[in-house]
């Protein structure tokens, strides 16, 4: 039985186009989640599931095994649990690799720390969970939203607003590491099922790129992190 790393990366986005392979820290975005999935000892094989030529050649130019992906999973509303499942069955029916954990990865949350991934594959394993999400701590953070009209507070209450310190400790889902089964994926259809686990991040990581904007920000970390250093350790 295999881990594998999923990373799913279609050719097309509204918020930046040809985002999986704009340059990011000298390098296309994928190409630093690949990376990142071939340093890691937990993993057995990395996978990149799309629809474009481009981002293939990138994918196999760093490392990667390729997935072609269905036009009907590319599109906009096709899900990623939907890739997901397509390319699980690739990997076991024509890679021959029987699957028994699956690390999803996105290509836009390129913040990782060497040996994430695989400390969030050993809490998945130690917790025995059947799904794992990578997060950071939502410090002090007050959220509204707009009911019927009037505003109102979500994760605190502003008549009785207190010290941040009495305030229940609250997470974000970062979006860059997930880890399940594949049982848990198709009872679910969801990347999360029963039995969750997390893996805390710091508050850096959380960001992660969906429009030029953010590049920038995401090029500022990598670089004051060391983490565009990473492959030449």
């Amino acid at each position: 039985m295999y881990t594998v790393a999923i990373i799913p990366a279609r050719g097309g986005s509204k918020g930046l186009k040809k985002k999986n392979i704009y340059p990011v820290a000298g390098k296309p975005l994928v190409s630093w989640t690949i990376q990142q999935a071939l340093a890691s000892t937990s993993i057995d094989q990395v996978f990149v599931s799309t629809d474009n030529p481009v981002i293939s050649e990138v994918s196999m130019e760093y490392g990667a095994k390729v997935i072609q992906r269905p036009s009907k999973l590319s599109g906009d509303k096709a899900s990623s649990e939907s890739a997901l499942v397509h390319a699980i069955g690739v990997i076991e029916s024509e890679y021959n690799m029987p699957v028994s954990t699956v690390v999803f990865l996105q290509a836009t949350s390129p913040l990782r720390k060497s040996g994430d991934i695989d400390a969030a594959v050993e809490v998945f394993r130690r917790e025995e969970a059947d799904s794992l999400i990578s997060v950071t701590k939502a410090d002090d953070l007050t959220l509204w939203e707009s009911r019927e009209g009037k505003w109102a507070s979500v994760n605190f209450d502003y008549h009785h607003r207190g010290i941040r310190q009495d305030r229940p400790t609250q997470y974000i889902e970062n979006g860059s590491i997930y880890i399940f089964t594949p049982e848990t994926l198709y009872a679910f259809d969801n990347r999360i099922g029963e039995k969750l686990s997390i893996f805390e991040m710091e508050f850096w990581q959380t960001w992660e790129i969906d429009t030029v904007e953010e590049i920038d920000l995401i090029e500022y970390y990598m670089y004051k992190k060391k983490l565009a250093n990473q492959d030449e350790d």
